[in-house]
């Protein structure tokens, strides 16, 4: 159960992005960009950090909602995904993406724990200064999120078939909440 009364029976941080609008639109706004804008890592594969990083902080709304966005933009799937999550040194990944993975992760611990040898590894395997931007961005966005999200005891739901139809939703629609504006889209 929530720790405030929410405005919405959405779970994770969906409730929370419609309970202050005022800060739930500049973070779906964030969220757009990162995983969803123009970039050089596909979308899935951006995804897949935002689900390494929720993993390795144990939010569980957001593993499984990122995962699954992920694994619906992946060639491997959710096998892929799970690989990554349980041992990303040895999934079947670009080495660039290992790379910046190994990146998120040190983010996840500590802003300091990225060293300019994970940033040299990262750029040994083609890794632009655009892109490990994205990454350091990303895993520190959803370090905020997902301690947003358990921070406020926020409904986790169980069915992976939810979080596989938020996931086409998600690709299909993107971050951003309907317009609330006349005669925008409701």
């Amino acid at each position: 159960m929530p720790h405030i009364t929410l405005n919405s029976d959405e779970p994770g941080i969906r409730g929370l992005l419609h309970y202050r609008p005022e800060t739930g639109r500049p973070i779906s706004e964030l969220t757009e960009v990162l995983l969803r804008g123009p970039s050089t890592l596909t979308r899935g594969e951006r995804e897949l950090i935002a689900a390494h990083v929720s993993a390795l902080n144990e939010c569980r709304y957001c593993t499984a909602s990122h995962s699954a966005t992920a694994a619906a933009q992946l060639p491997g799937g959710m096998a892929l995904v799970e690989q990554v999550r349980a041992d990303p040194d040895r999934a079947p990944v670009s080495a660039k993406l290992k790379a910046l993975l190994a990146i998120a992760a040190a983010v996840q611990r500590s802003g300091r724990d990225v060293t300019a040898d994970l940033v040299a590894r990262a750029r040994a395997t083609g890794a632009t200064d655009l892109e490990l931007h994205d990454t350091v961005l990303i895993a520190a966005a959803f370090c905020m999120m997902n301690r947003y999200v358990d921070g406020l005891a926020t409904t986790t739901p169980e069915d992976p078939a939810l979080y596989a139809a938020g996931a086409q939703r998600l690709i299909s629609q993107g971050y951003m909440p309907p317009s609330a504006e006349p005669g925008g889209p409701a």
